[in-house]
């Protein structure tokens, strides 16, 4: 690992002011960038955490919208488990990784990064969630754009997530053992009589929304809508743990799971 500085901005326009000077980058967690500086795959000359910036760190239900800061580690929202805001985002966040994952690891930092087996993204998505930045508000189906890229600008910071609160919701991952990310997951959720699903893991191209399911869903919430339905293995990733049709029929199989789960 290089040589570097850290900064410990207390305010969104100084961490904005911070990452403005060159070989700068911004940490949270450091889930993925720490590991990439000690493999000296990635460098900084100076680090700017925001773990300390109040913004980052609201966590509130109200008016039917869930605000997350991006600060906020997955343990916390792991609590959402045992309540009845959001359950299916507590149970995500609870079997991201492992303990030590948890207690680090952020919300935002999971949405920057945009890795194509993330669960994030998939309850981002599902939800029709909005990205709050320094700057502006991102609509979920415009920010992520393909695997490890999203909408976001180079000194752009993601401030706080806001999902509006399903009806009901599940998701359903079947993980890669040692590392617990997605092989494939599968977010779903209902809101005003509409469904959107949401898979990651799957596809090359990141994280995707399952239209064909969401319209057979909106009409008849139930998993023996989906059950006929097939996703093409065209686009999807193989590799040693799966290949594209087994995940293709994974998405198919998740998806009734969870409309099972959520009902």
């Amino acid at each position: 690992m290089y040589d570097f500085l850290v900064e410990r901005p207390t305010s969104i326009s100084q961490a904005v002011a911070a990452l403005r000077d060159d070989d700068t980058q911004v940490i949270a967690g450091g889930q993925t960038l720490i590991p990439t500086m000690k493999n000296r795959l990635a460098g900084a000359s100076k680090l700017v955490s925001v773990t300390k910036v109040k913004e980052m760190l609201v966590f509130v239900a109200e008016d039917g919208v869930l605000r997350i800061g991006a600060s906020t580690q997955h343990d916390r929202v792991a609590q959402l488990q045992d309540s009845g805001e959001f359950p299916a985002l507590g149970y995500l966040a609870a079997n991201i990784g492992d303990p030590a994952v948890r207690n680090r690891g952020t919300i935002g930092g999971s949405l920057a990064n945009n890795d194509p087996a993330a669960c994030y993204p998939a309850a981002v998505l599902a939800s029709n969630a909005t990205i709050v930045t320094d700057s502006r508000s991102i609509a979920a189906d415009d920010f992520f754009i393909g695997m490890f890229d999203t909408d976001l600008r180079e000194d752009e910071l993601i401030v706080e997530v806001r999902f509006p609160i399903p009806q009901r919701a599940a998701y359903v991952k079947f993980e890669q053992p040692a590392s617990r990310f997605a092989l494939v997951g599968v977010f779903v959720a209902q809101n005003a009589g509409r469904v959107r699903v949401a898979v990651t893991g799957a596809s090359d191209g990141g994280v995707f929304r399952w239209h064909q399911a969401e319209e057979a869903l909106s009409a008849d919430f139930n998993p023996a809508s989906v059950a006929d339905l097939q996703v093409s293995a065209e686009g999807m990733i193989a590799d040693i743990h799966g290949s594209a049709r087994y995940r293709a029929h994974l998405v198919q199989t998740l998806t009734s799971r969870a409309v099972a789960a959520a009902s």
